[in-house]
């Protein structure tokens, strides 16, 4: 939980409403939280992952009461992603081990229809019994300056809870990047570029200098 206990990487966004700006915005954010909230993964399927918002101190809960969710000008909650899939290894394990008892049994080894018939049950029955693997990322909503924070350090989970936003809150979401910002503030992009300081031109002639005194 970095937002609370430490600090990480995390990407910045500011959000523009895809329509009219919200009159009620803590109404509005706990809503579409809601609409996309956390739903576990249904063991009897062949899902093998699930994610959305959670409320940032119990993973386990979805309701985003007031004093959960607001936090003075921030609204801070999460995102989490099951993972839920029977490893291959454990698999071949178990069905190894049917299959020679059932030989033993029968005189003959299974067909292959007999054999696919207890590798779907085999599935179901270990997926009943498998943990899924749970991680939660932590966001961060400033209700005045519009201004969120993702703190997460894979891009591409970065980009999955900025697309659940936009999609949880009809907004959109842009990256605070230096380009970003001067192109906001009118700023030509090749301006950006390195000066001779920060790249190091001056250092050829610098050394040249110090070894001459060197030899001296």
């Amino acid at each position: 939980m970095p937002v609370l206990r430490g600090a990480v990487t995390f990407s910045r966004f500011r959000t523009e409403p895809a329509k009219d700006a919200p009159s009620d915005v803590k109404r509005w954010l706990t809503k579409g939280l809601k609409s996309h909230a956390f739903e576990p993964i249904d063991r009897r399927s062949e899902e093998e992952r699930a994610a959305g918002f959670v409320e940032l101190e119990n993973p386990e809960a979805s309701e985003f009461a007031t004093g959960n969710l607001f936090y003075g000008e921030y609204a801070l909650f999460a995102f989490r992603i099951d993972t839920l899939k029977v490893p291959a290894s454990m698999m071949k394990s178990e069905l190894d081990k049917w299959s020679a008892a059932f030989a033993n049994e029968n005189g003959r080894p299974p067909a292959r229809a007999e054999k696919n018939k207890q590798r779907a049950e085999l599935k179901q029955l270990l997926r009943q019994r498998a943990v899924p693997r749970t991680s939660t990322l932590d966001v961060t909503w400033n209700l005045k300056t519009q201004q969120v924070q993702i703190w997460a350090a894979s891009r591409k989970t970065v980009d999955e809870i900025a697309v659940a936003l936009e999609g949880a809150l009809a907004v959109k979401m842009i990256g605070i990047t230096p380009a970003s910002m001067a192109q906001r503030a009118g700023i030509d992009e090749k301006a950006l570029g390195p000066t001779a300081e920060l790249i190091g031109l001056d250092l050829p002639a610098t050394a040249s200098v110090e070894g001459t005194h060197g030899e001296a």
